[in-house]
């Protein structure tokens, strides 16, 4: 609990404080905050590949597909609110999509972990057009209000 000076001790404050880091490790952290939400975009990815090809009964059910926008969208906010530039939050997206391209082309063997069919196009087009319509709104707020 965070107490406040002018109160006696044990008595918790009704707002809480945040607590700032020195502001030498800002930097530090942030770089570390944007390496980490660039692996976990190659990490949801592979689970979104993993997972794409399931089926209830006999019926093809992509919820991995459906799952990848809201997931690249947080992934997208993650970066805003760490790196705070427009242009540099769409990183996750970029190496998103190099992992699918890395993904939809064919292995050693042959193999192919995307299958020529509709639910690879649905998985590229939520996991890309979700994130860029947030990106696109939140350019383009307050833009249109009058003065």
């Amino acid at each position: 609990m965070v107490t406040d000076s002018d109160q006696p001790a044990g008595t918790p404050t009704a707002v809480l404080r945040s607590v700032r880091l020195p502001s030498r490790l800002d930097p530090v952290l942030s770089g570390l905050i944007v390496v980490l939400l660039l692996v976990d975009a190659l990490i949801t990815l592979a689970l979104e590949v993993l997972f794409l090809p399931l089926y209830l009964g006999a019926v093809a059910f992509p919820i991995a597909a459906v799952l990848a926008a809201p997931i690249n969208v947080g992934l997208v906010y993650g970066m805003e609110s760490v790196t705070g530039r427009l242009g540099f939050t769409f990183a996750p997206i970029v190496v998103w999509v190099f992992g699918f391209l890395v993904c939809s082309s064919r292995g050693p063997g042959g193999d192919v972990l995307l299958p020529s069919d509709g639910r690879t196009l649905l998985l590229l087009a939520c996991g890309v057009l979700a994130p860029a319509a947030y990106l696109y709104f939140r350019a383009n707020t307050g833009l249109f209000r009058s003065a």
